[in-house]
């Protein structure tokens, strides 16, 4: 087991999420392999805490697909698999294009502005070397999307779906290559929106989840 990892505090949250926020990001930087083990005795020692917020986290991240149950061998990091990858992109492209339909709709200029600043924002981080930062910063443009919908229920539904891709997205954004691209598909849904061309907004779309999913695909048969 990785030993190069600690509980990552924070006064604001209980200790069960302090504790499922640590092995989170252990799992998606990679500190945390994928088919490693999830010994609650040895992560409680390592972290410090009884076994209980460990096993309360390992739950939770079952239902992220972060990890699987597997009979007499217990909690293991979930493998990235091709098939789950399709399984989340086929569904991430259909919300995100009903997403972008009540966008082009509904959206203020007011958050247009906000995207404008997030785009910004995206491509600062791109400079640097945190692809965790990255991540974020994409997540957050595409959050103002969902948020310019005006339709909660979508929104909640959008924003548990982004937890399952974040694996995929930072295999993404490891490839340096693909950031000019993504720049450049960000100002594509952008300039959609602005014009409220519901059309241009399903084709931007489209491609852009298309050629993450294409990408991935192949860094994982890379890997094989």
């Amino acid at each position: 087991m990785v030993e190069n990892f600690q509980l990552q505090m924070n006064e604001y949250l209980p200790l069960r999420d302090v504790v499922f926020q640590t092995l989170r990001q252990a799992i998606l930087r990679g500190e945390l392999k994928p088919g490693e083990r999830l010994m609650e005795i040895h992560l409680a020692k390592k972290l410090g805490v009884s076994r209980t917020p460990v096993r309360e986290a390992i739950r939770k991240l079952e239902l992220e697909g972060l990890v699987l149950m597997i009979p007499r061998k217990g909690a293991v990091v979930a493998e990235i698999t091709i098939s789950d990858l399709e399984d989340v992109l086929e569904v991430r492209m259909a919300l995100e294009e009903l997403a972008v339909k009540h966008a082009c709709k509904r959206i203020t200029e007011e958050q247009l502005e906000q995207m404008r600043e997030l785009s910004v924002k995206f491509q600062e981080t791109l400079e640097g070397d945190d692809v965790g930062a990255c991540a974020q910063a994409d997540m957050k443009f595409h959050e103002a999307i969902y948020e310019a919908t005006g339709n909660g229920r979508l929104v909640q539904i959008l924003n548990n779906l982004r937890e399952q891709m974040y694996r995929y997205r930072m295999e993404y954004l490891k490839d340096r290559q693909t950031h000019q691209l993504l720049v450049r598909e960000h100002e594509e849904i952008l300039k959609a929106l602005t014009e409220r061309d519901v059309e241009k907004a399903l084709a931007a779309t489209g491609c852009h989840i298309e050629r993450q999913k294409e990408h991935i695909i192949n860094v994982l048969n890379a890997k094989e």
